[in-house]
């Protein structure tokens, strides 16, 4: 599917928002139509699946978070979260919930059309989410064979390593939350222990060449998460 086609629905209630990603869509060849409330977005979904979404927290009927909850219960949809709320704790909560993105107003268009090329190549590859190869740089990791490759130099993982950067393999691209990687690397009673993430993210930083002041492969989302970089 070429850009041109892409589809985008914008759930949104503030008239000079929606104008603004109207322009900026348009001018890059998107597609977008809109939503002003929770209820009628949800009914735009399902008539027409859009390939992404951009949904703002603040609606009139219903809390944003709400509808990513309720979005997630049958789509895997995109979603890119706008939001006036700019502090951890939301993040942290729309991610959670099942959002993709977030974006924090005001935003520029280069940030949001970032945002969007990403979501668009998740869209394409939600067949094939969970595809055994996965390059980005000079790194190569092939889930199938357990095999880590730098410069086409094999790296060898520790176990918890290993696990950590098939988490975040699964999600490149998106932002991956402090909890949902304790959870999924170290188990349900780890959320907690967010040491465990930053000694193991430094560990395996220093084995992909990857330098933390300014990281081309595991980009830090401070109090939020980890991201790892899908292009």
């Amino acid at each position: 599917m070429s850009k041109s086609d892409t589809p985008v629905l914008i759930i949104e209630d503030e008239p000079g928002i929606r104008k603004f990603l109207k322009a900026a869509l348009i001018s890059h060849d998107y597609n977008p139509s809109f939503a002003e409330t929770a209820k009628e977005g949800i009914k735009l979904i399902t008539a027409h699946p859009p390939e992404i979404v951009i949904l703002d927290l603040g609606l009139p009927d219903m809390d944003g978070l709400d509808v990513i909850r309720m979005i997630r219960e049958w789509s895997t949809v995109p979603i890119i979260v706008l939001s006036a709320r700019g502090q951890e704790k939301d993040k942290v909560a729309a991610l959670e919930a099942g959002a993709d993105d977030y974006l924090t107003k005001p935003f520029g268009v280069l940030e949001l059309l970032a945002r969007l090329k990403v979501a668009q190549r998740h869209s394409h590859k939600s067949a094939s989410a969970n595809a055994a190869l996965f390059e980005v740089g000079d790194i190569s990791v092939d889930l199938e064979k357990r095999l880590i490759l730098v410069k086409g130099q094999e790296v060898h993982l520790t176990p918890t390593e290993y696990k950590l950067l098939s988490v975040l393999v699964k999600h490149a691209g998106k932002v991956v939350t402090q909890q949902q990687l304790l959870k999924e690397v170290w188990g349900m009673h780890s959320t907690e222990n967010s040491h465990y993430l930053r000694v193991y993210a430094q560990h395996l930083r220093e084995k992909l060449g990857d330098d933390p002041m300014r990281p081309r492969y595991i980009v830090t989302e401070t109090g939020v998460g980890y991201r790892l970089k899908s292009e």
